[in-house]
């Protein structure tokens, strides 16, 4: 399954706030068409929605967040905060996470494109992982300074999580440790996304 390039706003009126997919709010309306349907939901749909929920915000395919649901069941640890902590040491979700870019689709856009160096060599993988110490820094061309100073300038500016440094005027982030999980920047039930796929096997 390809990633997800449907409209956002869809995503957003079902599943909550996603602030990794855009920056923008839906308008509130009232579709008669479509009317809520009464009654609880399965609990099968809750563990699916959680799953969404993960998989819209950090941009992944299905294969790929199957991929790490399998890398940290192997790991020491609750699977669902080590999967949490997989995903938020991606180098685009710390693009994202620093203010360097608004969304999740710019942040890869910006690795993609070569703008950014990790430890000052360039690395163009999205899903690189980053590590505590590791510095990453914008690229010393004038487009890409322009394209981070957009993002930075247009961000929110709230308070950075406690594993990362900004240093906006070099241009400059670094990671200074792992993430506690209860600084992912998403109201998730890790736990139900783990039951998902434990009863998909």
């Amino acid at each position: 399954m390809s990633r997800y390039r449907g409209p956002r706003f869809k995503k957003i009126r079902r599943l909550g706030t996603l602030p990794g997919l855009t920056t923008k709010k839906p308008r509130a309306r009232k579709d008669l068409r479509n009317p809520l349907r009464p009654g609880k939901k399965s609990q099968y749909r809750i563990r699916l929605e959680e799953k969404q929920k993960l998989r819209f915000h950090y941009g992944l395919t299905e294969q790929q967040l199957l991929k790490y649901v399998h890398i940290a069941g192997k790991a020491k640890g609750s699977t669902g905060q080590v999967l949490l902590q997989l995903l938020e040491m991606r180098l685009d979700n710390i693009l994202f996470r620093l203010g360097m870019a608004s969304t999740m689709p710019q942040a890869r856009q910006l690795v993609n494109h070569r703008h950014i160096l990790v430890n000052g060599g360039i690395v163009d993988i999205p899903s690189y992982r980053c590590k505590p110490r590791d510095i990453i820094t914008v690229r010393n061309k004038q487009k890409s300074k322009s394209l981070v100073q957009n993002y930075l300038d247009s961000s929110s500016r709230e308070e950075l999580p406690k594993h990362l440094s900004l240093h906006p005027f070099q241009y400059k982030g670094s990671v200074n440790q792992i993430l506690d999980s209860k600084c992912v920047g998403l109201k998730i039930n890790e736990l139900l996304v783990v039951e998902y796929y434990s009863r998909q096997t």
